[in-house]
């Protein structure tokens, strides 16, 4: 009997201990956290630069302040001495004007910190969960999350795919995700992409931003089907350049059909092919290491599958980043210089884009170039600056803490609130997030549970086979 009781009291105390550990599991998930964390003392200023999407009110071009100094020695700038607005929540990274790139900026540094092995604070969880509307948009940004939105709030296709990415790094999010999910297909356009707002023309960036969202949540793009029956892939290989000779047949990917400037015939983009290899081969922003293979080359001009065109759009980057080191943006409007100027953002998304597909080789320079020249323009432009750096290091196998000579983790994290360590993220190769690891789904509750009842039946049983043993050696 004693046998008996012993064990029962210890798989009440499992018990007790699996309902402990699945409050954990949900704890900055979909159970409201209690008091939010305090902001770091040194946050950094950010400009609403994510070189990503398209331009938007939430995502506006690509680099606007590159420069080519070294940052060769570890440094912290010295804008991270300036202080935060007061009116700016306390669970909101970077301290520029949100009203342009709030949630775009707040999901690139969650992203970034679980990349680095890191879980955000609950403040920076909670604040990005406010800003999602009843309909499940998450608009640009909004100051006043207690005002229900309404037909003026600036929802944003780009937003509400990037938030869905960060929040599914969490677990304990399926329901927010799935509401922001079914708010995007109801905004889908009838060639089955999006634009970067919703009923706009659809673009590589905003597509591939859906795509990425949709395979970090376990769901197929090919299954969400437009009005017209076409789905994000149909509206992305339509923007997919043929391969041969000339400027217009390179097997980049344009931005939209009429280009960023207006013109009749597609013309390849860097940034929009960066992004479009990445969804082409089915992933998101955050991607684990590949081993490198052969060079990637240009073929086939019908007939193309998603991942065919996704590397034709790696050859095309490889081949732009060959000539310098790194991708290039047109002068600013107004100047009387028309030389191109080097653009990090969009070189860092090329250098993921690459090594994700098995392109590491022909990244290594670019790598490179970001480690000498990027760590100024990360300083000026923030979080999702350093979130994009970080991208490019996880993806490679490179140390985010020694980016060339910069602790891009640390700079990252004096943006906003301090983040809590989780050594079993960076176990986890990201990759595994479509096949129900930390992503989609999370580390399960019942999982928890089911990992605490074995447990307790364990040591019941080792404490019965003691007594038993004991009672032996009594006879």
């Amino acid at each position: 009997m004693t046998t008996v009781r012993r064990s029962a009291a210890v798989l009440a105390a499992s018990a007790v201990l699996c309902v402990t550990l699945a409050q954990t599991a949900v704890a900055g998930g979909d159970v409201r956290a209690p008091s939010p964390d305090a902001p770091a003392s040194t946050p950094a200023p950010s400009t609403a630069n994510p070189s990503t999407p398209a331009p938007a009110p939430s995502s506006p071009p690509a680099g606007t302040s590159p420069t080519t100094s070294s940052t060769s020695t570890p440094a912290t700038p010295a804008a991270l001495s300036a202080p935060r607005p007061g009116a700016l929540p306390p669970g909101l990274y970077g301290t520029a004007d949100p009203t342009r790139d709030g949630v775009w900026r707040q999901s690139l540094a969650m992203l970034g910190q679980y990349a680095a092995g890191q879980r955000p604070a609950n403040s920076a969880i909670l604040w990005l969960k406010g800003q999602q509307c009843a309909s499940g948009a998450f608009p640009t940004y909004r100051a006043d999350p207690t005002a229900p939105c309404d037909a003026d709030t600036a929802t944003d296709p780009n937003a509400t795919a990037a938030a869905v990415q960060a929040l599914s790094t969490l677990g304990g999010q399926r329901p927010v995700m799935l509401s922001a999910l079914n708010w995007l297909r109801s905004v889908q356009n009838a060639d089955g992409g999006w634009g970067h707002t919703p009923g706009g023309p659809s673009d590589a960036n905003s597509t591939s931003l859906v795509i990425g969202a949709l395979s970090a949540t376990g769901i197929r793009p090919s299954s969400f089907r437009s009005s017209e029956d076409h789905h994000a892939y149909d509206a992305l290989l339509g923007l997919a350049l043929p391969c041969g000779k000339g400027a217009d047949r390179t097997g980049g990917f344009a931005y939209q059909r009429g280009g960023r400037a207006g013109t009749a015939k597609l013309v390849a983009d860097n940034d929009a092919t960066a992004a479009a290899v990445l969804a082409g081969v089915g992933k998101r922003m955050v991607v684990a290491p590949v081993k490198a293979g052969p060079a990637p080359v240009c073929r086939g001009t019908s007939g193309l599958t998603p991942e065919r065109a996704a590397r034709n759009g790696a050859a095309y980057l490889a081949s732009a980043l060959a000539k310098t080191g790194h991708l290039d943006r047109p002068p600013l409007p107004g100047t009387s210089d028309s030389t191109p100027l080097a653009d990090p953002g969009s070189t860092a998304d090329a250098v993921a884009a690459l090594a994700s597909s098995g392109y590491a080789n022909q990244a290594a320079g670019a790598l490179e170039w970001l480690k000498k020249h990027a760590g100024p323009w990360a300083a000026e432009n923030g979080p999702a600056a350093y979130a994009q750096l970080i991208f490019a290091a996880h993806t490679t196998g490179t140390d985010p803490r020694n980016f060339g000579g910069l602790d891009l983790v640390r700079l990252l994290n004096a943006t906003g609130p301090a983040p809590t360590p989780v050594p079993s993220i960076t176990a986890q190769p990201v990759a595994e997030i479509q096949s129900g690891g930390l992503g989609g789904t999370g580390f399960g509750i019942l999982w928890v549970i089911g990992i605490g009842v074995a447990a307790g039946v364990a040591i019941g049983y080792l404490l019965s086979n003691r007594g038993r043993a004991g009672q032996h050696q009594q006879l």
